[in-house]
Formats: structure tokens, C-alpha cells, sequence
């Protein structure tokens, strides 16, 4: 994969990212809804709601910086963490699904976004590798 598909992995996870963490911070009740089908959550709920989203826009911010930047040490390590992030989001959020019963529209097309997502960064991570340091 060559620099110019990285920096579209990374333009893509910056507006992702940014728009749910903004989504996150400022329309709460809206996302637990069509993410989870809740419509009364808890103050605790509420602040890791937040506190979530807060993480997500720096995340977002984080990539758009990055996106110029060529296999330094930083952006092997920010492609690892938004791996590790897609990964677990794909995870956690199917199990919420699955599990928890805890489905609203949007669950199953976030579970396939962050599938994507976590794929696409593995392949960028894994070309950059093949091409030595």
C-alpha cells in the first residue's frame, strides 16, 4: 500500500473520529439511542459518554495531524493505536449487540465501520513493514 492510501486511511479516521467524538460530547442522548437503543441513561453513563468522546476527537485530531507523515516511529505508533482502538470498538460493540441485547440502528453498521477500519490499518501497518525501515 503506498503513502497516499495511509493518508486517505488516515483523512477517513479523522472525520470518523471527529464526528462521533463531537457527536459524543454534544448529542449524547442521540448516539446511546441509535447505537445502543437507550433512552434514559445514567449520570455515570453520561459522563463516559462524554469522557469517550472527548478521547474520539483527539483521536480525530491526532490523525489529521498525522496525515502527511511517512513511517516515523509516531505514525507507527498512532496506526497501532488506532488498531488497538478499532479492534476493540468492533468487539465491545458487538458484544453489546450480542450480548448485552443492546441494539439500536446504527450497532451493527458501526460494528462493520470499525471492521473496516481495523483491516484497512492492518494492511497499512503490514505494508509498511514489508518495506523495511
Amino acid at each position: 500500500m503506498n503513502a497516499k492510501n495511509k493518508r486517505l486511511f488516515l483523512v477517513v479516521t479523522a472525520f470518523v473520529e471527529t464526528a462521533a467524538g463531537v457527536c459524543l460530547l454534544f448529542l449524547l442522548a442521540v448516539v446511546f439511542a441509535v447505537l445502543l437503543g437507550i433512552t434514559q441513561a445514567t449520570n455515570e453513563a453520561i459522563f463516559i459518554g462524554r469522557l469517550t468522546g472527548a478521547a474520539l476527537l483527539a483521536l480525530g485530531v491526532a490523525s489529521w495531524i498525522a496525515r502527511t507523515d511517512t513511517r516515523s516511529p509516531a505514525h507507527v505508533g498512532l496506526l497501532t493505536g488506532i488498531f488497538i482502538y478499532n479492534m476493540a470498538a468492533t468487539t465491545l460493540i458487538g458484544l453489546a449487540g450480542a450480548v448485552l441485547k443492546m441494539v439500536g440502528v446504527l450497532l451493527w453498521p458501526a460494528v462493520i465501520l470499525h471492521a473496516i477500519l481495523a483491516v484497512w490499518c492492518f494492511v497499512c501497518l503490514r505494508s509498511g513493514r514489508e518495506a523495511g525501515p
